[in-house]
Formats: C-alpha cells, structure tokens, sequence
C-alpha cells in the first residue's frame, strides 16, 4: 500500500518491516491463569467499596447485588462470544472497532483506560492506609508506600508474562483463603436479624441506627435499592478484563470463553455469602462494628468484622491478611492497563511508542511505564495540592467513582457492540455462542446507563464524571486532530477493515493486507 491510505474519516501510515517484530507478546496463559486474573482484578472489592450500599438498607443493597451480577451476567456471556471470535488484546477497543468504527473503538478505549489506570490508584492509595497503620508511620508518609507498592508490582509486571500470571495465581488464591476464613469463623456469630436489619429511614431522610435490629428491608423503598446500584458494581468490577489477555492465551478459543464464567461464577458466590456474612455480624460494643449500620460506612468492612470476632489484639495480623486481597486487584489491574494501553497504541490511537515491548520478556513495559506514571502522578497532583486530609476524600471517592463511571461506559458499549457484530459480521466464527444472546447484551446496555444516572445523584460522583469528561474531551481532541491520521494496520484494524478475513493475532502475517 501507499505510504498513506485514507479510509473514511482516518488514515492509515505504511510502518517499518520491523514495526510489529518490536511489538511481540508472548503466549503463556491457560484456563487457570485467567480465572485468576478476572477474580483477582476483582476481589478487593469484597474486602471493602461495596459496603457503602448498605447505608440504604440491607435489601436494598441485595437487589442491587442482583441487579448489577444480572447486567455483568449478559455482559460476561456476550465477551465470551466476542473474545474468541476476535481473540485480540484490544478486547472492548477491539469489539467496538469491528462493529461501530474507529471512533466507536477510539471511545471505548478511552473509557477502559479511566477504569484501568485509575482504579489501581485508587487500591493503592488504601493499601498505604493500611500500611501506615500497621507500622505507624506519619499519615504524611503515604506517598512513600504508594511509590513502593507500584515499584515492587510494577518489576513484577516487567519481568514477563510468566511471571506475571504465576503472582496472579497466588494472591488470587491467597485473598480468596483470607475470605474463606472470615466466612468459616462468622457463621458462629451470625444473628442476620439484629445486625443485618439495623437501618432505618428517620423523619430527615438519613439513615439511622435501630439498636435491637427488625427493621425493614428496605426502609428508603426501590429508591433505595437503585442508589446502591453504582456500590455493588466493586463486588464484579474488572472481571471483563480477561479478553485483554487473549494474544498471550496458548488457546483463546477454549480458555477464554471458561475463563469468564469460572471467574464470574466464584464472585457471585463470593459476593453473597460476602453480603449476608459481614453484616450479619456485630457487636453491642460501641467501639466496634454494630452490624450493617455502622459497616455502611466503614472503609475496612472486612477488617472491622474480623475485630468482632477475633478482638482488637490481633488488629495489625487481620490488617495483613486484608492488604492480601487490596494486592491481588493491583497487581491484576497493572496488567490490564499494560495490555489496554499497548493495543491502542499499537494501532496508532495512542502515541504509539507505548506499545513497543521488551526485547528479552516480551511484555508491554513503555504502556506499563506510562500507565504507572499516569496513575501515580494523579495521586501526587491531588496530595500535594489539596492537602493529606482533602486528597484522601479525593481519591478514595471522586477518582474510585470515575473508574465505575468509565467502566459504565465500556459495559454498555461492549453490549452495543455485541449487538452491532451479530448483525454486521454473522459470518465469523464463533468458538462459542452467548446462552442470553442479543437480550443479554441489551440488558447490560441498560442497567449501565441506569447506574451512570444514580452516579449523577450524588455530588462526588458528579465530580467524577466531570474529570471522566475532561478526560474525553482531551482524548476525542487528540484523535480527532492527531490520532486518526496516524492509524496503523493492527490485527484489531485489518480485522474490522477486512470483515474478519484476516488479522487473526494468532496467524502470523498481520499488517500486510493492502488497502
């Protein structure tokens, strides 16, 4: 092809012979490792986030819980199709590019890298929180813990996907051990109706604590189940991460498609007994947790049920066990924006430096590099401008609520996308085939943008959306004057440019289809 081609609004440019030998990954993963990967993206939200759902009545937050897992169900079953069919590491860039065009894809990918370079940040900023109380250092001290927690996870994301995938595997199943335990020692102090049923509705609206439990289910009514939606979205979020996975996976055609469900299956599992457990349990001592009440607002749910059980004396021992899991999604989380980041850039949509790999471990360390600096330097701008105390409420709510916002974004877009390859390319193979089908995928649409709307509601998340807008606008701006002029024959873009006839990751010759 000519040095440059234009295909409706964008243009592609003719890159070296060497363009896609400097951007090689290296196959590793099976079944296993990408259960592991999905349920450890996830997991630190059962140890503390969705807890604040709960300020508006246990069943209310169980409806929500439902809710949330029937809209991550039809989106999980419709990926599972879309991976192996378009087994890529782009994975929502990648769906949305084939069924809705650069921009659709350029969104898209726009709203994983808010989820995905944020959300990280945000387990980071707790994981310091717990390591400042644990070995009593000055709270000013912080950053110093964040820096050191994204150097170590960071060396360990570098050295190769072997690597990484093993530590994935056992701080998954560590963090899942850690819930287990707290599962086997509540049941003997459960009492669901005097700890659970706490929350009442007082004459101003707010809730309050009801001292011997009975109360309703759901004292602010559905109302109240709807404004918990965005708070049990922590108990799935990132398991949809999994198709980054899929030019590293030995058999994406196989293993992504069990990958999904086995992870989705345990959280849901996780998720209830999670739910029922932690504020089933509590104290009549006002100095520790007092069931769902005084857990609607804990920032260590977890960690405050354990106190109940097993005293204060081993408060430091139970904080260890409780980062395990805080571990677990950032390490997982780092792989996902390295893989997010370098297939965006790769196909010319982000500068496309980001997307060189590693000589020697064949893993994306300039994208891994630049969502590091990314994240961490959010965190420094908002600590040291704003202050310890305000920075904090910051990161632990506007910036956490911006990576839900964008993940939001990305569900219901998926769910479009599925819908758009049906129709537009029902010729490709498909390994496997969503049980929901296109009923599936428009439930997730819908109960996305009805999350996105509660989020609207409360101040902090209105403050999120607005930073997840000037984050779009800036990235829309880029592509609309930089970017898609300088887009690059990817598997993701012969893919979509060529119906699905060529740009398969897995057959080598990719990048030499002539326009």
């Amino acid at each position: 092809m000519a040095d440059k081609k234009t295909v409706g609004s964008v243009t592609y440019t003719r890159t070296e012979q060497d363009y896609f030998e400097k951007r090689g990954l290296r196959r590793y993963a099976r079944v296993w490792s990408l259960w592991a990967l999905g349920v450890g993206a996830v997991i630190s939200g059962h140890y503390s986030g969705w807890n604040f759902g709960l300020a508006h009545g246990f069943g209310g937050m169980l409806i929500a819980l439902f809710v949330i897992a029937a809209m991550y169900w039809g989106l999980i079953f419709s990926i599972a199709e879309m991976s192996p069919a378009l087994p890529h590491t782009g994975a929502a860039y990648s769906f949305a590019r084939s069924a809705l065009g650069p921009w659709g894809g350029m969104f898209t990918g726009l709203a994983e890298s808010i989820e995905y370079i944020l959300t990280p940040a945000v387990i980071v900023f707790f994981i310091g929180s717990y390591m400042t109380a644990i070995f009593e250092t000055p709270t000013t001290a912080q950053p110093i813990w964040w820096a050191a927690a994204y150097a170590v996870f960071l060396l360990l994301n570098l050295r190769g996907v072997e690597l990484s995938f093993r530590v994935s595997v056992i701080v998954t199943l560590g963090a899942l051990c850690v819930l287990a335990i707290y599962w086997v020692s509540a049941l003997p102090h459960v009492d669901f109706n005097r700890w659970a049923l706490n929350i009442g509705a007082g004459p101003d609206g707010a809730p309050v604590e009801l001292p011997e439990g009975g109360g309703p289910w759901l004292p602010f009514g559905i109302t109240g189940a709807l404004a918990s939606l965005p708070f049990a979205v922590w108990l799935f979020l990132a398991i949809e991460q999994l198709p980054l996975a899929a030019e590293e996976s030995t058999d994406p055609k196989k293993d992504m498609p069990k990958g999904l469900l086995y992870g989705m299956a345990t959280l849901m599992v996780s998720a209830l007994l999670i739910t029922f457990l932690n504020s089933s349990v509590g104290s009549t001592d006002p100095d520790k947790m007092r069931g769902a009440f005084s857990l609607s607002t804990s920032a260590e749910p977890l960690l405050d049920g354990f106190r109940v059980i097993y005293g204060t004396g081993t408060a430091k021992l139970l904080a260890f066990l409780a980062v395990i899991g805080l571990i677990a999604s950032f390490h997982t989380i780092i792989y996902a924006y390295g893989r997010q980041i370098y297939s965006l850039s790769r196909a010319g949509y982000y500068l496309p430096f980001m997307s060189v790999t590693h000589g020697t471990h064949k893993v994306p360390h300039m994208a891994l590099y630049a969502g590091t600096a990314m994240g961490f330097g959010i965190m420094l701008v908002v600590w040291f401008l704003l202050g310890s105390e305000k920075g904090g409420a910051l990161i632990g709510g506007t910036l956490l609520n911006m990576a839900v916002f964008g993940a939001m974004i990305s569900y219901a877009m998926q769910g479009l996308s599925f819908i758009q390859l049906r129709r537009k390319m029902p010729h490709i193979v498909r390994p496997y085939r969503s049980p929901l089908g296109i009923p599936g995928a428009a439930v997730a649409i819908v109960v996305a943008l009805v999350t996105i709307y509660y989020q609207l509601q409360d101040p902090i998340y209105r403050n999120g959306v607005y930073g997840a807008a000037i984050w779009y606008v800036l990235g829309m701006l880029y592509f609309a004057f930089f970017g898609r002029h300088k887009l690059v024959l990817s598997p993701e873009e012969e893919f979509a440019l060529t119906g699905g006839e060529h740009g398969h990751p897995e057959k080598e010759g990719y990048g030499t289809t002539t326009l």
